[in-house]
């Protein structure tokens, strides 16, 4: 259990599974490569999420805003150590800052990959190390940002004949989308019951 001082962290913790399954326990039907990320909330009574943009030389997702995380190595014992791994290496927030909080469900890119969200609790002020190689820039905007509805939009797009809906988050400048939003509007309804309809295009079915 979190010794965190927000009970808002204390309410995500409430409602998300913990599980920490190893990763051949998740071993999904339809050969998708697998990968995590951290989704690092500071420990503050209205917490921040931690967000970066990635590096504009990455052959995959470009500039686009991320989570830190990455592919399953073969070292890896479970979606929270390939998470930890990832997160140390792209920003250096070392494992023992991070307090596990739960589980999102897994979801698939578009590119592929299936990823699994790990919630977590930092200290409100990390020190990090960005990794130029693996991030133009971080930051942190509030999570309540991403309870907005009117931030918040469906797009369909159609890729290899299939059409889908993409959720989108309008925040400044940055266009949050894909994954990252979707795991963010998952998070938005565990937090603030906010109700965003993902229509099933992006989780994986059992």
């Amino acid at each position: 259990m979190t010794t965190s001082s927000s009970s808002l962290l204390q309410r995500i913790e409430a409602r998300l599974p913990l599980e920490r399954r190893p990763w051949q326990e998740h071993d999904a039907d339809g050969g998708w490569p697998q990968a995590a990320v951290l989704v690092a909330l500071t420990d503050e009574q209205e917490p921040r999420v931690l967000l970066g943009r990635r590096a504009m030389h990455l052959p995959l997702h470009p500039g686009e805003v991320a989570f830190a995380g990455g592919k399953r190595e073969a070292g890896d014992d479970s979606p929270w150590d390939t998470a930890l791994r990832e997160t140390m290496e792209e920003v250096g927030l070392p494992r023992e800052s991070i307090e596990p909080l739960g589980e999102l469900d897994a979801l698939v890119t578009r590119t592929g990959f299936q990823v699994f969200p790990c919630v977590a609790s930092v200290p409100m002020d990390p020190a990090l190390v960005v990794d130029a190689a693996e991030f133009d820039s971080v930051f942190f905007p509030r999570l309540s940002v991403f309870g907005d509805r009117q931030l918040f939009r469906l797009e369909t797009i159609t890729l290899a004949g299939r059409s889908r809906k993409v959720p989108h988050y309008q925040v400044g400048e940055d266009n949050v989308w894909g994954v990252t939003a979707a795991v963010l509007a998952q998070l938005a309804n565990v937090a603030y019951d906010a109700g965003f309809d993902l229509q099933r295009d992006w989780k994986v079915e059992p």
